[in-house]
């Protein structure tokens, strides 16, 4: 009976002990049976240049990993390793094989497989093999410039029509020197794309590249050859007096936010001048970057002088630094032309656009906005009243606003803007009915002929 007992006895605590082991290999993280997770940064492409991006994460870690390359040629490794110490997470950058120069296949197929560090299936770990078909492209995106402006000039603008072919084309945009991207849209025919693009004055240099790049990474860049035109732009020198801080910009402080707490004439001034006009202009060149995703057959232009009858008070350009009791205290520069004729004039412009904003902008006033395709942009800045509504079409010569000064401004007049993509040019240049004809309309009927002749 009481060996009986004792078997009894020991077969609950056998099992017990198999229960208890049960519930902790089911339980512990060292019997976990979940495969790593395998992540390759790929859209699809490659083009065997650069490494394949590749992430591997598993909650026991990574024993042992092993890549292979499979062509139409047969297999070859690309890496492998068995780790002493397992990682949970591993980043690997995995090269192409040697012979990726000479290989012809259009398609090739990447092999992935995992073993964890894990104790489940008897002590073996978990396994997971993930493959990837990847489409290859060595090649680079053909393009080629059909026509462009002859030159540009610091501070203007210029045009270019470009050809861009391949296969699998991502993307494409111009470059300058000073890491703008400006976006062309494509024009008359499948294959072709148009774009303004503008030397800021700011910029010393230029230089603008066509850049095409496809989904297996090829990068192609083309030179836009232009003729640099250098231009000196006026330094004003401005003496700021107490009157006018007492004034005008003891007005603009009680108005803006920036500027709340702030009893110094003089850093008040410095705010309105640079942080609010920064984000004034920010918000412009928001507006302006804008660049739609017609295609576009033509352009049309007219020469542009929103004023009858005005003056220029003062010019494009300016560099203006501000001297209080003999000392610099701020600057800026002066991004459109200033217009004058009688005090409320009628604004309009001799270009037809979609109002894109009209509304207050601070330093700039009740300012309404125009887009006239192609992203070109002009502004009206300073105006008393504003006869046109977000979204509307104008036509030419409407009437969309009349001059004031609203915002920072001692006078009533016109703040005329042009702009490229975000960049202020040179309104001159659209004033000029000569210069649109060759720097536009001439670039763009060239550009057709030699279009209908290939």
């Amino acid at each position: 009976m009481g060996r009986n007992k004792s078997k009894s006895t020991f077969g609950v605590i056998l099992l017990g002990l198999i229960i208890a082991a049960a519930v902790y290999i089911s339980t512990s993280s060292a019997f976990e049976k979940d495969v790593a997770v395998i992540t390759m940064e790929n859209n699809g492409y490659w083009n065997l240049k650069k490494p394949l991006q590749l992430d591997i994460n598993d909650e026991s870690g990574v024993q042992a990993y092993k890549i292979t390359f499979k062509s139409s040629k047969g297999e070859s490794t690309l890496a492998h390793e068995q780790l002493i110490d397992p990682a949970k997470s591993l980043k690997l950058e995995v090269e192409p094989p040697r012979s990726a120069f000479a290989l012809k296949d259009n398609e090739v197929t990447v092999s992935v497989e995992v073993r964890d560090a894990s104790s489940w299936n008897f002590l073996k770990g978990n396994t997971v093999i993930k493959n990837y078909n990847i489409l290859i492209d060595k090649r680079r995106p053909s393009t080629s410039i059909i026509s462009n402006s002859y030159g540009i000039k610091k501070g203007g603008a210029a045009l270019v029509i470009f050809k861009a072919t391949d296969e699998n084309l991502k993307e494409i945009y111009i470059e300058t020197n000073t890491q703008k991207k400006f976006i062309p849209q494509t024009f008359y025919k499948e294959g072709y794309y148009i774009s303004l693009i503008a030397w800021p004055i700011t910029s010393d240099s230029f230089d603008a590249k066509i850049i095409a790049t496809d989904n297996a990474g090829n990068i192609k860049k083309t030179h836009i050859p232009l003729y640099l035109k250098a231009k000196r732009y006026r330094v004003s020198k401005i003496k700021i007096t107490d009157q006018f801080l007492a004034g005008k910009i003891a007005d603009l402080a009680e108005e803006f936010q920036e500027t709340q707490g702030v009893f110094d004439p003089i850093e008040q001034f410095k705010i309105i001048n640079e942080t609010v006009r920064a984000k004034n202009e920010k918000l412009i060149h928001k507006i302006s970057s804008v660049v739609s995703k017609d295609q576009v057959d033509d352009f049309s232009i007219n020469k542009m002088y929103p004023l009858k009858n005005a003056k220029v008070v003062a010019s494009f350009g300016d560099h203006r630094k501000y001297l209080y009791k003999g000392e610099v205290v701020s600057e800026s520069y002066h991004l459109g032309l200033d217009l004058a004729s009688n005090a409320m004039a009628s604004i309009k412009p001799q270009n037809g656009g979609k109002i894109v904003f009209a509304d207050y902008n601070g330093l700039y006033g009740n300012m309404p906005m125009l887009d006239h395709g192609l992203g070109l942009y002009t502004l009206y800045g300073h105006c008393s009243s504003v006869n046109v509504n977000i979204d509307e079409q104008t036509s030419a010569k409407a009437d969309i606003a009349n001059t004031g000064k609203s915002g920072y401004a001692m006078g009533d007049h016109l703040h005329f803007g042009v702009l490229v993509q975000g960049v202020e040019v040179r309104p001159e240049e659209w004033m000029d009915t000569q210069w649109i004809k060759l720097n536009i309309t001439d670039v763009i009927n060239e550009s057709k002929k030699i279009i209908d002749k290939s």
